[in-house]
């Protein structure tokens, strides 16, 4: 299966299922002498376990451990391949056995089966959501890099289930269920996630991402610009299915007079651009939000074909998510940091200034 690795100096390549023994991963090209142990990998992947967040989340139990097994000693990353493995625990496959030939709505079922001939049936074997568990690791990786820049990034979430915050306080968000832009907004999801629980069905949202200290000078014309692996980047995760960046979708509502950025001897005025021009960083702050789809596996009977081409009906059970916001607010935090970790690096083999 290719498409396992991500990034061009600094890469990413991910393995494991859903339901297998244990997901992981290995970093090329991180530099050394970085500060890193399991400790600082391990408090990102508890922003996006399983088994907590309230009733948005699965009740699937899993303790998302990391074992580091290469590239790190005494606390510092040596120059070498970092290797790590997070172990399954908590895996109840036979809630899959009665579906097992059936394709299931809104999942990749169907197209597995039709590029493979062949699939993991338990849970979506790789294209589980699980799998943004390595993600994650990776992530933190390219954090130290980044801490060590001076790059910061973050995220909340903006609007759940077609609520949004009134206010965006990206500093709180950490300590707020559903890693929410504002107070105010949690007690309204709160509600409508049980609202929607009770009828069977699922929510989306919209996650705000945000990165400051950046350099200007990031980003290779003319096909790999930094908007155009930003949103690569986030579209990779499959519960995504939109990306905008700065003004976004918005911008095509304006006139140019306004979406334009004027620039003042002291700055830009405004930042309608995202931090991004002619697919290079400004400067500025980046800013980009991705569209959240709804979780695709609903109580709610629902009309769809087995692998045989036959009608069926299904139900699906199992423990599943209500909505894929909190915990897919680290993997896109994570995939962020990885595209800027990479151009970093890219810009220095490149030789370019900044």
């Amino acid at each position: 299966m290719a498409g396992n690795t991500f990034g061009t100096v600094f890469r990413l390549t991910t393995f494991g299922e859903s339901h297998g023994p244990a997901l992981g991963g290995v970093v090329d090209g991180c530099p050394a002498g970085l500060a890193l142990d399991e400790t600082l990998i391990q408090s990102e992947l508890d922003k996006r376990r399983p088994g907590q967040g309230g009733p948005a989340v699965t009740a699937r139990q899993e303790p998302d451990r990391i074992r580091l097994l290469s590239g790190v000693f005494e606390g510092q990353t040596t120059g070498a391949s970092i290797g790590f493995v997070i172990e399954n625990t908590d895996q109840r496959s036979h809630d899959y056995g009665k579906i097992k030939d059936i394709f299931r709505p809104g999942h990749g079922d169907m197209t597995y089966q039709a590029k493979y001939g062949v699939r993991d049936y338990r849970g979506g074997g790789r294209s589980s959501g699980r799998e943004t568990v390595s993600r994650v690791a990776g992530g933190a990786v390219a954090g130290a890099l980044l801490h060590r820049l001076g790059i910061t990034v973050r995220a909340a979430a903006i609007e759940l289930g077609g609520i949004r915050a009134s206010r965006i306080d990206l500093d709180g968000a950490d300590a707020r269920p559903f890693f929410a832009a504002d107070d105010e907004v949690v007690s309204l999801w709160q509600e409508r996630v049980k609202e929607v629980a009770g009828q069977g069905d699922t929510l989306g949202g919209i996650v705000e991402i945000r990165a400051c200290g950046m350099p200007a000078g990031l980003g290779e014309p003319v096909f790999d610009k930094l908007d155009a692996r930003l949103a690569g980047a986030l579209m990779s995760v499959g519960a995504v299915k939109g990306v905008e960046i700065g003004a976004g979708f918005a911008s095509s509502r304006l006139l140019g007079s306004q979406n334009n950025d004027p620039m003042l001897a002291s700055g830009f005025a405004s930042n309608n651009a995202g931090g991004i021009l002619a697919g290079i960083s400004s400067g500025q702050e980046l800013v980009l939000r991705a569209a959240i789809k709804p979780i695709p596996s609903i109580a709610l009977e629902q009309q769809t074909v087995d692998r045989f081409g036959e009608p069926r009906a299904i139900r699906i059970g199992g423990r599943h998510d209500i909505c894929a916001i909190p915990r897919v607010v680290p993997v896109l935090c994570a995939m962020v940091r990885l595209v800027l970790a990479d151009m970093v690096l890219l810009q220095r083999r490149m030789g370019h200034g900044g």
